[in-house]
């Protein structure tokens, strides 16, 4: 794995982290709605999702996009373990099901 594929898979990781504090922050009450998105968790999310944009733009100029693509389903097996690790939420065989599916999917992709 090159220095460019793992900077991907970094900027997963952080797009999962992100979507979990997104997931925070709509499970909150606000005095007004306007606070709803002008939050820390909102912004830091949107922040990281523009940081990880501007990251893969460049990496994207030393990875194959086929490569890129199969880095970027991993996002859904981070949410899921962030998910359980940070928010307690509980693994469900649905969710289970589906990381094994997205799992398994990207190694018959990486095969061919």
């Amino acid at each position: 794995m090159n220095k460019y594929m793992l900077l991907m898979f970094l900027g997963t990781f952080f797009t999962a982290f992100s979507q979990l504090l997104l997931k925070q922050s709509a499970g909150k009450t606000y005095r007004h709605p306007i606070f709803e998105y002008l939050n820390w968790r909102v912004i830091t999310a949107y922040g990281i999702f523009v940081g990880v944009l501007l990251l893969n733009t460049y990496a994207y100029t030393h990875v194959d996009m086929k490569y890129g693509a199969v880095i970027d389903t991993f996002s859904y097996v981070f949410v899921m373990l962030l998910s359980y690790f940070i928010l307690k939420e509980k693994f469900t065989k649905g969710k289970l099901a589906g990381n094994l599916l997205i799992m398994t999917g990207i190694f018959i992709y990486t095969l061919g």
